[in-house]
């Protein structure tokens, strides 16, 4: 199993956001789904210890993530954000941020290549691309940290469709040709079920139910067989 999330309460200002969370996310591509404001994106920066609960634990891998270092952590288990946020410079500079922090080498075609972009792209100015090359500029430059596990916070809100098909076919094929798993915080049934093998559906904070995405998202002409699992939290 990629995560687990063992009765998971975390508060900000007073306010609860998560209350007794319990799900999990195997390895693949996951989804967590649910309206705005329903606390999932803050449960995905508790994934990498971008925050951290005040009840319960994240296991990563049957590990307590709080055993981790957290910039080793976030290397291993990379988050996109949801709307992109470029260094001034090149997109080679961009792609490079990170290794370079981390003192790695890194292949800065390879990646944008893997993140849907011509390598000629290395040399332009990154603020003077679209958003939804700026937001592959983004997966790019998470790809150059060699990461197990890509989290992204609803990666194509911002986007037109064009530019959201391109990215989320972007997501299909990197699944296709890696063994990075990804996680996808999204409020798109649709996406989720274009994205995602299993989904956790969360609304107020709680989480609703969870199963593999064919048949947590079934339509009603297409429920599954009586007896199928469907794993409530």
């Amino acid at each position: 199993m990629l995560f687990e999330l063992e009765d998971l309460t975390y508060s900000r200002g007073g306010k609860v956001v998560l209350s007794d969370v319990r799900a999990r996310l195997p390895v693949g591509a996951g989804s967590l789904l649910g309206p705005s404001g329903s606390g999932k994106s803050t449960l995905l920066r508790l994934l990498n210890r971008l925050a951290d609960p005040d009840k319960g634990r994240v296991l990563y891998q049957g590990r307590d993530v709080r055993e981790h270092d957290p910039l080793t952590l976030r290397r291993e288990i990379s988050l996109v954000p949801q709307l992109p946020a470029l260094v001034d410079g090149t997109v080679h500079d961009n792609v490079a941020y990170g290794p370079r922090l981390a003192g790695r080498s890194f292949d800065a075609r390879s990646c944008l290549e893997l993140a849907g972009l011509d390598p000629g792209f290395e040399d332009r100015d990154a603020s003077k691309l679209s958003v939804g090359e700026q937001q592959r500029v983004m997966l790019a430059r998470a790809l150059a940290l060699e990461p197990r596990v890509l989290l992204l916070d609803e990666p194509t809100s911002a986007l037109d469709q064009a530019a959201r098909e391109a990215v989320e076919g972007t997501l299909r094929r990197l699944r296709a040709r890696t063994a990075i798993s990804l996680v996808v915080v999204t409020h798109d049934i649709a996406q989720a079920k274009r994205l995602a093998e299993y989904v956790v559906r969360i609304e107020s904070g709680r989480v609703l139910a969870q199963g593999p995405a064919a048949e947590l998202l079934a339509e009603p002409d297409e429920e599954p067989a009586i007896g199928a699992s469907r794993d409530a939290s």
